[in-house]
């Protein structure tokens, strides 16, 4: 408290010299800067990062559980079974994906087919997808249909309305292509037009996927009762997370559960990975801004020679009188990065209501026209506490050397005589 009290009383007392109040606020403005730099960056990627959140869509489950090894299970396991029957399971889809060859006049593209069961299509959330004059149906009598992303329809050549059927082939399990006659190795199934397509703003989605009925995908891979995942939507009010650990548990280590972040991981693992990055690369700065501090405390040090030769005279030591240089240090730090993180969101704020910061030349070609912004309180807090312990890194060293050099105790010094 007496350290902390005199380091206070340093800050907003009258200096003798007026270049130490200009340099104290240049250090004050340098980690205010700095400060405001991750406050901006590190929301600048929280902002594309519940952007890309925004656009989950059905096609990406509440939660899914799939096989932890190998690609099928049978669609009677106990577990599974247990699992559609969960009170706070609201539809749990059986699903088959496999990639397959879709082939449509003279184009080849490689897709994926994904059956489901029937109450997939039930789902509110799929319908506003659906683009096109036909019904959305997977199958009727003995006709089935699938549904085709907007891109892969483009790619090969097709409208809304187109009303033929779609050969698909997919390989046959187990067997080796038989180079003679390839298509021997291959089972083949043809698929017809509903009338619709579907577009989720997705181009892994869009390109690449074909919705069908899981009796067709397993005819068509030959995997007869079985499916390769179930997706699960929750009653509402449910705790995600809690239901999530549950789930997990319940169904032991043959399955993984993923939530809509872990299914889209690689997305947001690059992301995460850019934002650290970002983070050090701005700390480091924040560190060179600090250096700053160093030269504000050795101009206050000479300026207060006198004080601390008296502190010493009271029965201050060494560590006591640097104690209160370093606690000095970090209220400089403190004041510049409540300075800064003010700024910063004040920044953010701006940018957030009216877009001061577009993309530039890209302007209108995203689905954004400026830069989003999404402020999260432990970032805030994270960069608070960067601020102090890079200030204690850059000041305690050169405070308690400065201590020993500006004003040495008499006691510990040589003596000059016999």
């Amino acid at each position: 408290m007496f350290s902390l009290y005199i380091a206070r009383r340093y800050l907003f007392a009258r200096h003798s010299h007026h270049t130490i109040g200009i340099i104290s606020a240049i250090s004050v403005g340098g980690v205010a800067l700095a400060t405001m730099a991750l406050v901006v960056t590190l929301s600048v990627f929280n902002g594309f990062r519940d952007m890309v959140a925004s656009f989950f869509t059905a096609f990406d489950p509440q939660l899914r559980v799939s096989v932890a090894q190998g690609k099928f299970v049978a669609a009677d396991d106990p577990a599974l079974e247990a699992l559609r029957h969960r009170a706070d399971v609201a539809v749990a889809t059986d699903v088959l994906e496999e990639q397959a060859l879709i082939v449509a006049s003279d184009r080849q593209i490689v897709c994926t087919v994904k059956g489901v069961s029937d109450n997939y299509l039930g789902q509110g959330d799929l319908q506003r997808h659906f683009y096109g004059d036909g019904d959305a149906v997977l199958h009727a009598a003995e006709l089935e249909y699938g549904i085709l992303g907007i891109r892969l329809a483009s790619q090969l050549g097709l409208s809304t309305d187109f009303d033929g059927a779609l050969p698909i082939y997919a390989p046959r399990p187990g067997e080796r292509v038989n180079l003679a006659n390839p298509v021997q190795s291959f089972n083949s199934e043809e698929l017809l037009s509903p009338g619709v397509v579907f577009a989720v703003n997705q181009a892994k989605y869009d390109s690449r996927y074909v919705i069908t009925s899981i009796g067709f995908a397993r005819r068509l891979v030959g995997q007869q009762g079985m499916v390769s995942g179930v997706e699960l939507r929750l009653q509402p009010g449910t705790d995600e997370a809690a239901a999530q650990r549950d789930i997990s548990r319940s169904l032991g280590q043959r399955f993984t559960v993923q939530n809509r972040y872990e299914q889209q991981e690689d997305v947001f693992r690059i992301m995460r990975v850019e934002k650290f990055i970002a983070y050090l690369f701005l700390t480091f700065i924040l560190l060179v801004a600090s250096f700053n501090i160093i030269g504000s405390l050795s101009m206050l040090m000479l300026d207060k020679r006198a004080d601390m030769q008296t502190l010493r005279a009271l029965g201050a030591d060494n560590r006591q009188i640097a104690l209160i240089f370093i606690i000095e240090g970090w209220l400089i730090s403190a004041v510049g990065a409540v300075t800064g993180i003010g700024l910063g969101l004040l920044l953010c704020w701006l940018q957030q209501t009216y877009g001061i910061i577009g993309m530039g030349e890209s302007a209108g070609t995203f689905v954004v026209d400026a830069y989003p912004v999404s402020v999260h309180g432990a970032d805030i807090a994270l960069i608070f506490v960067t601020v102090l312990v890079v200030s204690l890194v850059a000041v305690w060293l050169p405070v308690r050397r400065l201590t020993r050099t500006i004003a040495p105790d008499s006691q510990s010094e040589k003596p000059s005589g016999i």
